[in-house]
């Protein structure tokens, strides 16, 4: 089961080189030829103080505030290169890129950075969290598989008792668990995901009866007084504002 495809692949990112003072992901060494140890500041840029050990600092641009992935994460992500030599390898490879400023190295520096990201991830939901949230429940190899069951098919008439299926769990074991690893409902969980993707389709130009409908709302109406409780606008108004934007 693969837990961060789907979020991955809905949410777009970027990854630039960067002065620390404008940056978020900073790669240290004991010396300037090895990197030991990546910091990442998911939430905010320029929270790092700088120690004289960083070899590369970058940018990563999340695409707005709405990324689920983003917001579980912690405020610092830490990684320790001394024990992945395949990390420190690719690590290692932007180095390489930086230093010798070679034609198309911002287009390498985005992509190899973005594989960083991913073990990033992996690492953390390997690790689990002592906070409710995204992290916590893809970490429990039960709930993860609701959770995924939930990103992968959202349009999907889910009840918690599908669900809760999915997990391989009792109904009552399965509400608990999840409320305590993610701190909301499954069902408060599934409307704030489904909004998400319908802000994004919104934006793209998609019609509001259509995100009404792919998203399993039981009409447009339904759906635009969801969407502006969560958003504050009416989502034609998101919808004529991006088209306009174009």
């Amino acid at each position: 089961m693969d837990r961060i495809t789907t979020l991955l692949t809905r949410f777009h990112r970027s990854v630039r080189s960067a002065p620390n003072d404008q940056a978020n992901f900073f790669v240290l060494g004991a010396d300037a030829h090895t990197p030991s140890q990546i910091l990442f500041y998911p939430q905010n840029k320029g929270q790092h103080r700088p120690t004289g050990a960083e070899l590369w600092s970058a940018c990563v641009d999340w695409a707005g505030d709405n990324n689920p992935m983003r917001t579980a994460l912690p405020a610092m992500v830490e990684f320790d290169l001394t024990q992945d030599p395949e990390t420190r390898a690719l690590v290692g490879v932007i180095l390489q890129e930086v230093h010798a400023t070679r034609c198309g190295m911002d287009l390498v520096l985005d992509r190899i950075a973005d594989v960083l990201l991913v073990r990033l991830l992996r690492d953390q939901i390997d690790r689990g969290s002592t906070e409710p949230g995204l992290i916590a429940g893809l970490s429990d190899a039960r709930l993860s598989r609701a959770i995924v069951a939930m990103h992968d098919h959202p349009g999907k008439l889910w009840t918690n008792a599908d669900l809760a299926i999915e997990a391989g769990l009792s109904l009552s074991r399965f509400n608990e668990l999840f409320a305590r690893h993610v701190g909301e409902t499954p069902m408060s969980y599934l409307r704030r995901w489904r909004l998400i993707l319908a802000r994004q389709d919104l934006m793209r130009g998609d019609r509001v009866d259509r995100v009404a409908h792919r998203y399993a709302y039981s009409s447009a109406e339904a759906f635009s007084r969801a969407f502006k409780r969560a958003y504050g606008t009416a989502p034609i108004a998101l919808r004529k504002t991006a088209m306009a934007a174009e």
